[in-house]
């Protein structure tokens, strides 16, 4: 990597890590670009035009959480390059780096010391325009009323189903919405996509998981309202009675690296599990004895 583009959370406190990789691409002959679009937020590092940033770079870094990330993977969908992500969020199933290890990390990407981690997306097409979705596709209720929606496997009519909203999720998105809904965790090198139900009241209850090379239709029934569209939790429109949405999984969409995929591995499972205990993080924390407590910064479960 000779050119690296930074992609950053619109408001979290990034000014630390952007120091952090300016001195080390400075002291090691790389450049450093951002998008025009966030200039701002990240002075004195060299802007270029959005529509001329993913063409320059060699590789992305991303600063900022799990959301930052998904739209770091979404920018260079077109052209995959490798990705790394650096923790300014919260839990993080995606970035993998704590900003205080930046420097050791930036010195395993220079001598190419890591792997790449592929990713699949889902490609969607609906009346307005096409895009691709990293986690989730999720059709969801503008009003009161329910969700009511045909579900067409490669032409031929599945079922349907009434619901509070349907999610059809990647490998990736099945440990986020999908999750939460009760739907399955895939591993993330099956080549699969899973379609689930949120607070099903009527038609098929459980969730399906389909193979690579299958097409979802979702068709919005004449007696629906008009629901919304959320790509990766961000708004993307509406399908009104009539309309149909379509996906399809596109596999190696996108390259994430990582430093040390055994151990990102283990403890994206402990974060897993602690999303199933009854207990908020901060009622976690109280569990550990104060004078251990102090030692923890930032604390463990944040």
């Amino acid at each position: 990597m000779k050119i690296v583009g930074l992609v950053v959370h619109p408001s979290k406190p990034v000014a630390a890590s952007v120091r952090t990789i300016a001195a080390y691409a400075g002291a090691h002959g790389l450049r450093v670009l951002v998008r025009q679009s966030q200039a701002a937020r990240v002075p004195g590092v060299e802007a270029v035009p959005d529509e001329e940033f993913t063409e320059q770079v060699d590789g992305l870094i991303s600063l900022g959480g799990d959301g930052t990330m998904l739209g770091a993977m979404r920018l260079v969908v077109a052209r995959p390059v490798p990705v790394l992500g650096v923790n300014h969020g919260n839990l993080g199933f995606l970035v993998e780096v704590q900003p205080d290890h930046l420097e050791s990390a930036l010195d395993q990407l220079r001598r190419e010391d890591f792997t790449v981690e592929p990713h699949s997306c889902l490609d969607t097409t609906e009346p307005a325009k096409r895009t691709a979705a990293f986690n989730d596709i999720v059709l969801t209720r503008l009003g009161r009323a329910a969700v009511s929606v045909d579900l067409i496997v490669n032409g031929r009519q599945f079922g349907y189903y009434k619901c509070d909203a349907l999610v059809v999720a990647t490998p990736t998105g099945s440990t986020a919405y999908n999750y939460a809904a009760g739907g399955p965790v895939l591993s993330p090198s099956a080549p699969a996509m899973v379609v689930t139900p949120v607070a099903p009241m009527a038609g098929v209850s459980r969730p399906v998981v389909l193979g690579p090379n299958d097409e979802v239709r979702l068709h919005v029934t004449p007696d629906s309202v008009a629901v919304g569209i959320d790509l990766d939790g961000t708004e993307a429109g509406r399908l009104v009675p009539g309309q149909t949405l379509s996906a399809r999984l596109r596999q190696d969409a996108a390259k994430v690296v990582r430093l040390a995929a055994g151990a990102h591995a283990s403890r994206s499972r402990v974060k897993l599990s602690l999303l199933d205990l009854p207990l908020r993080p901060d009622q976690l924390l109280e569990l550990i004895p104060e004078h251990m407590r102090r030692r923890l910064d930032p604390p463990p479960f944040e």
